[in-house]
C-alpha cells in the first residue's frame, strides 16, 4: 500500500479512549507528533527515551527513561506499563538512527550502530511486549522503517540494509501472531520534514518532504482496533510530479 500524504488521502483517527500505548523513540522528531496523537484520541500514553524528557504536558502522558538496548530494560519497560495500566495495547516503535557510508567505507562501529538501533531496539521490544498482547488477544504493532529500506541508495548501505531487516522482522511477527488477533505493520517515510534535516540539508526541495504530523496519522489509523491490515509495508512520500 502506498500513502502519499498530500493526495487528498483522509485517514480518520480511530477512537482509543482508554487503550494503553506505548512509544519509544518519543523524543525524537516524530515522537511528540505520535505521542498527541494517541491522546488526541484518548488513549493513555507512555513516552520511552533514554532521558525519560516528558515530551508533552497532558495528564495522559507518562515518560519512560529506557535504554532499549538490552532484552532486560525491555522487558522492564513493559513491566512498568502494565503495572500502571493494567494493560498494553498498541506499540509504536520510533527508535532509529541514520550514518551515511558507502559499503566498503562503513566501519564495524557504524555497522553495529545501525543494527542497534534500526534493528536489535525492535527486536527486543517486540519480544517483550507480545506476551501481554497474545494473553489479551490483541495488540497492535507499527514500526517506522524508511524508503530506503525499498529503495536503497548510495551511500547507506549499513543503514538501508537495517531497516530492510526491521521490514522482515515486521512481517515474521505479524504471520506468527496473526491467530492472537495481534496485526504488525511498518510505515516508510522518505525524508522527514525536521529541524534537524533542514539543517543538513538546506539546497533540498523540503515541498517533497514528509510532514512528522502526516506520518502520525498514519500510525494512529493502523492502531485502529478494527483495522485489519497486518505485514505491511507502507511508503509515505509527497508527490513528485
Amino acid at each position: 500500500m502506498l500513502v502519499r500524504p498530500n493526495s487528498g488521502l483522509a485517514v480518520e483517527a480511530p477512537p482509543l479512549q482508554g487503550t494503553a500505548v506505548l512509544v519509544t523513540g518519543a523524543s525524537g522528531a516524530l515522537g511528540p507528533f505520535v505521542c498527541q496523537a494517541f491522546l488526541a484520541a484518548g488513549a493513555r500514553v507512555f513516552g520511552v527515551s533514554r532521558s525519560g524528557v516528558r515530551v508533552l504536558d497532558h495528564p495522559a502522558f507518562t515518560p519512560l527513561a529506557v535504554d532499549l538496548q538490552s532484552s532486560a530494560s525491555a522487558l522492564e519497560m513493559v513491566t512498568q506499563v502494565v503495572a500502571a495500566a493494567g494493560r498494553l495495547d498498541v506499540l509504536a516503535h520510533l527508535v532509529g538512527g541514520f550514518a551515511p557510508g558507502a559499503t566498503a567505507e562503513t566501519t564495524d562501529d557504524v555497522f553495529e550502530r545501525m543494527i542497534d538501533l534500526n534493528l536489535r531496539s525492535a527486536f527486543y521490544t517486540i519480544r517483550a511486549v507480545l506476551p501481554q498482547m497474545q494473553r489479551r488477544r490483541f495488540g497492535r504493532i507499527i514500526a517506522v522503517g524508511s524508503r530506503a529500506a525499498i529503495e536503497p541508495a548510495a551511500g547507506a548501505a549499513a543503514y538501508s540494509a537495517s531497516k530492510a531487516a526491521l521490514i522482515a522482522l515486521i512481517r515474521a511477527v505479524a504471520a506468527e501472531n496473526a491467530s492472537f488477533g495481534i496485526t504488525a505493520n511498518i510505515v516508510l517515510p522518505a525524508t522527514l520534514d525536521t529541524p534537524a534535516n533542514r539543517q543538513a540539508m538546506p539546497d533540498a526541495d523540503h515541498r517533497l518532504w514528509v510532514k512528522p504530523e502526516q506520518v502520525a496519522r498514519v500510525i494512529l489509523w493502523l492502531a485502529g482496533e478494527h483495522t485489519g491490515i497486518n505485514g505491511a509495508w507502507l511508503p509515505i512520500f509527497t508527490r513528485t510530479e
